[in-house]
């Protein structure tokens, strides 16, 4: 992650600076995707009348992008790993919903309400960049609460309970993702989307999703559990 050093008071105009353009690059890349936006838009939006604004303050745009993915990756493992700590500290969790929230709040209280949509765009046309810009060690949360779900799935194969969590992710993404599209657009109300109702539904949904009874035919259950040691999910993304 490229970090904004701030040891004096002469350079905080730089960090507000490099603050802006990933702010606005951010939006542009949620709406437009990595490769529709040019170094240049993201200077021009962000009212640097310097076009190599970008390569000034991060080194490319690629760098640009690494760091935006690492600001959501770092926030998000923080909260879901404090969520999980005061679960366990009452010995917990107790139940998949406790899990599911644990994972799920932290990306409804993310601070920029473009970074979901963003993430599942780069994911699906950059997905090899996006897991290289990650450290592992901004990650761990994630899998601390698949290691809780597992557990508290015993009724499901581990191949099974593996197939859930890409199945989660794939589900988080698109409808959050989704959320996020229509919140933006003020041209018009979504009140499905604003409902603190349908968060809720939300979230049932996806607690069934990971815990529901498995109703496949024997053979192919044989077949699932023989490739159970080698089957496991792609490493997640920072929203899973």
């Amino acid at each position: 992650m490229v970090r904004l050093q701030q040891s004096s008071a002469d350079e905080s105009p730089r960090a507000s600076a490099g603050d802006q353009l990933k702010k606005v690059a951010l939006r542009l890349f949620a709406e437009r995707g990595v490769d529709g936006v040019t170094v240049r838009e993201i200077a021009a939006a962000a009212g640097q009348k310097n076009h190599g604004a970008v390569g000034y303050y991060f080194g490319s745009k690629e760098a640009l992008v690494r760091a935006i993915v690492m600001d959501g990756a770092i926030a998000l493992d923080r909260e879901r790993n404090a969520a999980i700590d005061r679960l366990e500290a009452t010995g917990g969790p107790h139940c998949v919903r406790d899990v599911i929230d644990a994972l799920i709040q932290p990306v409804l209280d993310l601070h920029d309400e473009h970074y979901v949509q963003f993430i599942v765009i780069f994911a699906m046309t950059h997905r090899d960049m996006m897991l290289d810009a990650i450290d592992p060690a901004w990650n761990h949360a994630y899998g601390r609460c698949l290691d809780h779900l597992r557990r508290l799935t015993p009724h499901l194969p581990g191949t099974i309970q593996n197939q859930r969590f890409v199945f989660m992710g794939a589900y988080v993404g698109a409808v959050l993702a989704a959320r996020q599209r229509a919140l933006a657009d003020h041209s018009r109300a979504h009140p499905m989307w604003s409902s603190a109702a349908s968060i809720e539904h939300f979230l049932q949904t996806l607690a069934a999703l990971v815990s529901a009874p498995v109703d496949l035919a024997t053979p192919m259950m044989n077949g699932m559990a023989g490739r159970e040691a080698i089957f496991l999910p792609d490493p997640p993304g920072p929203i899973g």
